[in-house]
């Protein structure tokens, strides 16, 4: 853990503006599980990255491992399918956890911080292709996008919501006795539509509740992402 964090904050060290950040962040998912004996230091990397604005990381808990004893209760199979997608289009044959897949192009197997440090400082120097803004009021989301440079859709645009933080105590399964907190779970993926790049983008969509949403543009078919923002 104590490499972990020296690595996580010279990295921090080394980051552009935060104008920049905030214009383009980077989108970390990890792939886990609470019935993964695997995954808690993958979940402890999230968790060093989950307030920084720069990334917007988010943990997609799968239940594929839910049979070995323990049922995760943060899990969706909606993530496994994601992760799935993914898979097909980097021609892997498998998925497992934990897994790390940062702006949808670079996977990352484990808690590796050195190469997941690496790999957001790539994205984040890449040009930014498209601007991405949103704006809540009252029970609505707006959503406005416009291309910065030559972008070629079409897009996916994705919406999700996450929890914060939330604490486990795991009582059966490989991670049996164990207690511990998990950062920014996500829940309520769905899809607003598409976008063809062309021209502008603006739609608008129903939004309850207090928690954070993060709107993501992608490529098709577990693309590239070309864009993210968030509205804790």
């Amino acid at each position: 853990m104590k490499n972990l964090r020296a690595a996580l904050l010279c990295f921090t060290a080394a980051l552009g503006s935060p104008l920049w950040a905030q214009e383009n962040p980077v989108v970390v998912e990890l792939y886990t599980s609470q019935g993964c004996s695997s995954c808690p230091a993958a979940d402890a990397l999230l968790h060093e990255l989950a307030d920084r604005e720069d990334v917007i990381a988010l943990a997609l808990h799968v239940d594929y491992w839910d049979y070995i004893g323990w049922k995760d209760p943060f899990g969706d199979p909606a993530h496994a399918e994601r992760q799935r997608a993914y898979a097909a289009a980097g021609d892997r044959r498998s998925i497992y956890t934990p897994e790390m897949v940062v702006n949808g192009e670079t996977d990352i197997v484990g808690a590796k911080p050195m190469k997941l440090s690496e790999a957001i400082a790539a994205h984040a120097r890449a040009p930014r292709r498209v601007a991405l803004d949103l704006a809540r009021s009252g029970g609505k989301l707006t959503v406005n996008a416009r291309a910065v440079s030559d972008v070629q859709g079409p897009f996916t645009v994705h919406m999700l919501r996450y929890t914060p933080e939330k604490t486990t105590e795991i009582k059966r399964g490989e991670n049996r006795g164990h207690t511990y907190s998990y950062a920014n779970i996500v829940e309520g993926w769905t899809v607003l539509g598409s976008w063809d790049g062309a021209g502008p983008l603006d739609m608008q969509t129903d939004i309850a509740g207090t928690l954070p949403v993060v709107v993501i543009i992608q490529e098709q078919n577990a693309g590239p992402i070309v864009a993210a923002a968030r509205l804790r």
